[in-house]
């Protein structure tokens, strides 16, 4: 174990980057409690403080030697921007100017959250505005914990109550960043985090198969979605390359694998795009993919973006395509789109702030 002690001042490592036991030595270490590093971990995730002098409870001396070795990279919100149907959507701010998104998404008694796990993303799917960009870097465990925090504190301030969901379907591909998106949800449910259920998180992936064998294998308790969008590999090879390295035979085994550690159901996500993927031999091909293993399936509604020529089916043939589905015992729901009037598609506020900049 590397003790943090003498890290230069410049190059200070942000405090939540350090487990509860490594705190512990690091306090031992300059002459401290380790109890101390209960404490201390409680002001950082349960209540979320964004500098060492919210500490009431810890000495002004102890404080300062914090201040001295470690930051607090809290993200910050740098624009939001309020819909007409009450959906709120963010640019975060993190700590070295990079630009991620964040979205309050309120339906009835639901709030949920949409987060980010990429500054970016390199999967370059061909109707998601987050695809045409470059990816930076990936973020880590508090970035995407913080993310939580700011919707949250947005859901409580324009709602009087806090989330009740969170999904990683922001910027970037979670599987992709793997340890950090399972280290924020370990932080999210956690009694000294947020305290949130695991069965109110899900995980969506563009389709990294040996990535959701493992989260099968690892017991992660929040859902899993698949974006999918096509259930024939020539389609979906032209909407999304990653599906020619992980093609729906692959994803086919990986799913079967984790219905059968979990015995959970999974969600497929399916944006039924107009001439494209609106048939109804697609829907069929959509059906026979349903059947591998118990599901529910989203139809979503798509939010053009300027780089892609996309645009959503009509309503007689979306109706024709629900009922096919439905007619044959599948569990369908229609996601509509939300935050029209603002920079809805995941991606565009990131961007339209990055040229601002």
């Amino acid at each position: 174990m590397t003790l943090i002690a003498d890290i230069p001042i410049l190059n200070k490592k942000d405090i939540r980057k350090l487990k509860l036991d490594d705190l512990k030595a690091w306090l031992v270490e300059i002459g401290e409690k380790p109890f101390r590093a209960k404490q201390i971990y409680e002001w950082l995730w349960k209540h979320s403080i964004q500098s060492f002098a919210e500490m009431n409870n810890v000495s002004l001396a102890l404080r300062e030697k914090l201040e001295q070795h470690f930051a607090i990279n809290a993200v910050q919100v740098a624009t939001e921007q309020l819909s007409n149907d009450g959906t709120i959507k963010s640019a975060f701010k993190l700590y070295d100017s990079n630009i991620v998104e964040g979205v309050l998404i309120p339906h009835d008694e639901r709030k949920t959250a949409c987060v980010s796990s990429q500054v970016g993303c390199s999967l370059t799917c061909k109707f998601c505005a987050t695809g045409y960009m470059d990816r930076v870097r990936n973020l880590d465990a508090a970035e995407i914990y913080d993310q939580v925090v700011r919707i949250n504190e947005q859901s409580l301030r324009q709602y009087g109550t806090p989330l009740t969901n969170i999904v990683y379907m922001g910027m970037g591909e979670p599987m992709l960043n793997y340890a950090n998106v399972m280290q924020s949800i370990e932080r999210i449910t956690a009694h000294d985090g947020l305290g949130m259920a695991a069965r109110r998180i899900t995980v969506s992936t563009a389709g990294i198969a040996k990535m959701i064998k493992k989260m099968a294998d690892d017991g992660v308790k929040a859902n899993l979605a698949l974006s999918l969008h096509a259930a024939n590999d020539e389609k979906r090879n032209q909407i999304m390359p990653i599906n020619e390295t992980n093609s729906l035979e692959a994803l086919k085994d990986a799913l079967k694998h984790y219905h059968q550690v979990t015995g959970r159901k999974v969600t497929y996500e399916y944006i039924v795009f107009d001439n494209f993927n609106d048939t109804l031999q697609d829907a069929e091909e959509l059906l026979r993919f349903s059947k591998i293993i118990p599901c529910k399936i989203n139809l979503i509604e798509y939010n053009p973006i300027a780089n892609a020529d996309f645009v959503n089916t009509d309503d007689d043939r979306l109706q024709n395509f629900i009922y096919y589905l439905a007619d044959r015992g599948c569990q369908v729901n229609v996601r509509r789109s939300r935050g029209k009037d603002i920079d809805a598609a995941c991606g565009q506020l990131a961007v339209k702030e990055k040229q601002q900049a």
